[in-house]
């Protein structure tokens, strides 16, 4: 059955300028600043181990709350770019948005392997960190070659993925065994060896993540103009209970989808810490359901929000998320690189704040400076979208 079509002023916002839905971009960009937080953590508080997941008996509270806020990042921005390509071939041939997300992926993994891992550890590191941009590009390159299925067939491939992946963590691979570096790549963090001394570490495997853009991908008529804003918000706050209820029950049952957690005794709050301490690398069920399911219902807000200043400042940071992100991580390793110039080492041989209020405070201090340039190059990639070089950043 068609669904009729929204009135303008219950419809999602659009920009103006570039036609971009704004409650997505809003979106993706809570979780870009979000994304600064614990960014600002690897340059000023890298000297305080973070496990995956929190140790709920060692880590500090303070830690592992940002830890557990910032897991949102990566799983929101996979999926909003799952529907980003499905919204993109609603105004391109197959063939073209084929090509747009085969082109997009070799380029996130180019600037993961060329730039940010020299950036990040040295261009003397004989170190690749196939970190998030890798997978991210990985991900657009095998949803390129799965976009001509139907969403049906999509949306089974991407619910086995995500729900039955876990089911594989007891395969572990050797360096010695034939696919050990297929299998580092897809589901076991691992270094692999390249010629000429060089070695990969494969910080996110890929293989749920797959699943992650595929599912996100496969709900993208959601957005269609045809789609009714209350239609659109029910569909999204049941979708969130959904994931949160199947969460709830497999994390209580304590048996599948991620380690079990543990009572610490005479402590709440760690034994709290324990139960939402989650594996991220790679994602397990759980860690998906609970991000996932919270960031459906961010959506729902910042769509009856959208007429409020934040969303429009968020959707600043998300109309040109990769942008702000080279942007940012370049600041950051500049002022930390200026901060051992000038007072060199100071928690054993990195550079470091003693106390996390610190961390916070240049969190603070960074988010409106660079909400400028963004603001700019966003402008800027909206009124040149003849430009076709810029699409990809």
């Amino acid at each position: 059955m068609g669904e009729r079509p929204e009135p303008p002023e219950a419809s999602t916002s659009l920009s103006l300028l570039s036609g971009r839905i704004a409650s997505i971009d809003a979106l993706r960009g809570l979780v870009m600043v979000l994304m600064l937080l614990d960014h600002l953590r690897e340059t000023w508080f890298l000297h305080v181990p973070v496990a995956d997941p929190v140790d709920a008996r060692t880590a500090l509270p303070a830690v592992a709350l940002a830890r557990l806020l910032v897991s949102l990042c990566a799983p929101i921005f996979i999926a909003l770019t799952g529907v980003a390509a499905y919204l993109f071939g609603t105004r391109h041939t197959l063939a073209e948005t084929r090509a747009y997300l085969l082109k997009r992926g070799l380029v996130l993994m180019a600037l993961e392997v060329l730039y940010l891992s020299e950036l990040y550890w040295g261009v003397a590191s004989p170190t690749l960190w196939l970190q998030v941009i890798w997978c991210i590009g990985v991900c657009m390159i095998v949803l390129a070659v799965l976009v001509g299925l139907p969403r049906p067939i999509l949306f089974t491939v991407g619910l086995l993925v995500v729900c039955g992946h876990n089911l594989l963590d007891p395969i572990h691979l050797q360096p010695d065994q034939p696919f050990f570096a297929v299998w580092a790549m897809l589901h076991q963090r691992d270094v692999i060896a390249l010629p000429f001394g060089l070695v990969a570490k494969t910080t996110y495997p890929v293989l749920p993540w797959i699943g992650v853009i595929v599912l996100g991908y496969a709900i993208g008529p959601w957005f269609l103009p045809t789609v009714v804003a209350q239609t659109r918000e029910r569909r999204f706050l049941a979708l969130s209970c959904g994931m949160l209820v199947a969460f709830m029950v497999l994390r209580l049952a304590n048996g599948y989808g991620d380690k079990p957690w543990f009572v610490v005794e005479g402590d709440a709050l760690r034994t709290t810490l324990s139960f939402v301490s989650l594996t991220k690398y790679p994602p397990s069920l759980l860690f998906l359901l609970l991000t996932l399911g919270i960031g459906a219902l961010l959506l729902v807000a910042l769509e009856r929000m959208r007429d409020a200043p934040v969303v429009s400042a968020l959707a600043v940071f998300g109309g040109a998320p990769l942008f702000f992100y080279l942007l940012h991580l370049t600041i950051l390793r500049l002022l930390y690189h200026g901060a051992v110039a000038i007072w060199g080492p100071t928690q054993g041989t990195v550079f470091g704040v003693a106390s996390y209020g610190w961390v916070l405070a240049w969190y603070v201090g960074l988010v409106v400076p660079l909400y400028w340039p963004t603001a700019w190059f966003s402008r800027f990639k909206a009124s040149r979208r003849e430009i076709a070089w810029l699409r990809y950043l």
